[in-house]
């Protein structure tokens, strides 16, 4: 027990070192960074802590192409008490392509109520490209957490990624009926906000419900794209293609292109962000859409 324990008068943990009430912390941590060696990007940082680390980089794109690099969490969820920090760095002229081999899962909280925490930071430099593309995440009833994400651009610095997500388990008959997850949106390009976001649900809160907000919906997805050349070109590109209705709807603020989906149907959230990654991807970086073959498998 630290001395800063014993100053609130915390209870030590059991007799094997263990606790299970309101002070459990497990963190994990992971550190990347990409840089351009011989005009390949090469991942030149991986640093990690706990359960929470890379498989090799991919270059299934060749010399030129995006360094892929798998994201992997083997409890395949967090729990009460898990506090999850991934940082990267993308370097000036770099390109990183990141993903999960899986879906998030985030657990009911324990008998105490403990949340868990996910923080996300990614940094891009002058003229670098990230593409965050993680699976989808599930929210379990009554699961209990904060998740925040923060992309820092730089200069020309180019990004597009997507979060989707998932509460209750409709096919089980288990809605999310209980708990509360805040999630937190920070984007900047050189310091300046762009896009900020703050979004809690909660199934208790009017909003939840409400046709001025969540409406009822057990999935949300959302895609950003910075650095299109001509956003209103993309725009109507990807209302074209992917078809008008009333449960998604893409929109340009401050330079940022977003699309939102707001349904019942966690594959058809996936896979209009995948296909609207498909038509963003060459007006972005002028490469086409190449699948991580981890979607794959």
């Amino acid at each position: 027990m630290t001395a800063f324990e014993t100053s609130l008068d915390v209870p030590p943990p059991n007799e094997f070192g263990h606790r299970f009430d309101a002070y459990r912390h497990w963190a994990a941590s992971l550190e990347l960074g990409f840089a351009t060696r011989d005009g390949v990007t090469r991942m030149t940082r991986s640093r990690h802590l706990g359960p929470l680390r890379v498989q090799r980089p991919f270059h299934p794109e060749g010399r030129p192409g995006a360094c892929h690099v798998y994201l992997l969490h083997p409890p395949g969820g967090l729990v009460s008490g898990d506090a999850l920090s991934i940082t990267a760095r993308v370097g000036a002229k770099a390109h990183a392509l990141l993903t999960t081999p899986a879906a998030n899962r985030l657990y009911k909280a324990d008998s105490h109520g403990v949340a868990w925490q996910q923080h996300t930071r990614l940094d891009v430099a002058d003229k670098g490209v990230l593409e965050w593309l993680p699976q989808e995440t599930l929210a379990f009833d009554g699961s209990r957490g904060e998740q925040a994400t923060e992309i820092a651009l730089e200069g020309g610095a180019r990004c597009l990624g997507w979060e989707v997500m998932a509460l209750g388990r409709p096919a089980s008959r288990l809605p999310y009926r209980s708990g509360r997850i805040e999630q937190r949106f920070r984007l900047t390009r050189d310091g300046r906000p762009l896009w900020l976001e703050r979004q809690p649900l909660d199934p208790g809160h009017p909003r939840f419900l409400g046709r001025w907000g969540q409406g009822g919906a057990s999935v949300q997805g959302t895609l950003w794209a910075v650095g299109l050349e001509d956003e209103g070109e993309a725009v109507e590109v990807l209302r074209e293609t992917l078809g008008a209705s009333p449960r998604w709807a893409v929109t340009v603020r401050h330079g940022v292109l977003l699309l939102r989906y707001l349904g019942q149907e966690r594959n058809e959230a996936w896979d209009l962000c995948r296909r609207a990654w498909e038509i963003l991807r060459p007006r972005l970086i002028g490469r086409p859409a190449h699948t991580p073959r981890i979607w794959l498998t």
